[in-house]
């Protein structure tokens, strides 16, 4: 199976999260050669960002960000590779501010959040990672702080709501732990529209795939019961606007029969009978209204209602 799905998918998830708090791209390009950012954030200012809860990655986008999300655990070399990606922004970022002679400060500096599934031992000593407990809690692997860079062990977050978006990024039984927690919000939560929504986008593009892993279709499998259940709900939204469009067409065609009745017994009152001409002067009576047409049938003769609507 390859990467792309989940990629695309991470991206596309990330970004609808993000978007209300600020300034989102995927596949940024960096210009030092030809390489791409998952996710670059940049937060807007407290007063225009809409306040949405995202938990431990609200918390992350608190500043700005690249995010580089893996389907499966980060190797080493790939690891490298983001934090080049980090480094060449820092680069473009510096050349930007010294045409305007402004030093920007660590803090502006974006931060890189490394998200894998999970990290042995080895890799995290080897980068000489450290937590945080205090004010990250378990699962996010700091860097030297000049490095500015973390990595996220999906694996290891704790199952509270504060960590669910993150989740979803999981794998496995974490990834579907997250999705159950996921459909147990109310129904008329936003972000759990959005993420359903994308979630069952992925389903179809793993579904089109046919060299699926076991873990592919076991997530195919735990998606299927919540499309049944939106593919139910879509129907029935139908048959109620079916319903609702046919009393609409209903009253319209009963309202169109009454006035037919009533221009055709006000023209056998005035002149006795209905002929095929006087028929054929009923149809554009209809489209005038009761208080237009009435008048008109009273007091017109034959010859002039004929010359009128003919």
């Amino acid at each position: 199976m390859t990467r792309f799905p989940y990629d695309q998918f991470a991206k596309d998830y990330l970004k609808e999260l993000l978007q209300p708090l600020g300034q989102v791209e995927t596949s940024r390009k960096v210009t030092a050669e030809i390489r791409e950012i998952d996710v670059y954030f940049a937060p807007s200012p407290p007063s225009t960002s809409d306040k949405i809860e995202l938990g431990l990655l609200g918390k992350f986008a608190a500043e700005p960000a690249l995010i580089e999300p893996f389907r499966n655990a980060a190797t080493v070399s790939e690891i490298r590779s983001c934090i080049n990606k980090l480094f060449d922004i820092f680069a473009d970022l510096k050349r930007q501010t010294k045409g305007d002679k402004k030093r920007i400060t660590e803090s502006e500096l974006p931060r890189l959040w490394i998200f894998s599934p999970t990290a042995s031992e080895s890799i995290l000593d080897g980068f000489r990672t450290s937590l945080d407990e205090e004010n990250w809690g378990v699962g996010v692997h700091f860097l030297g702080d000049y490095l500015r860079t973390a990595i996220v062990i999906i694996h290891k977050l704790p199952c509270t709501a504060e960590t669910l978006w993150l989740r979803i990024l999981g794998k496995g039984r974490v990834q579907q732990q997250a999705i159950d927690e996921l459909e147990a919000l109310p129904q008329n939560n936003l972000l759990r529209s959005k993420a359903i929504d994308l979630l069952l986008s992925l389903k179809t593009t793993l579904e089109l795939n046919q060299n699926i892993d076991k873990e592919d279709r076991d997530l195919i499998m735990r998606l299927s019961p919540i499309y049944e259940q939106k593919l139910a709900e879509a129907k029935q939204e139908g048959i109620r606007e079916g319903i609702q469009e046919g009393i609409q067409e209903g009253i319209q065609e009963g309202i169109q029969a009454e006035r037919r009745t009533v221009i055709e017994n006000l023209l056998r009152v005035r002149f006795g009978s209905l002929d095929a001409e006087l028929r054929r002067i009923i149809k554009p009576l209809l489209a005038l209204s009761p208080e237009e047409f009435t008048p008109l049938l009273l007091q017109l003769s034959q010859e002039e209602l004929l010359n009128r609507f003919n």
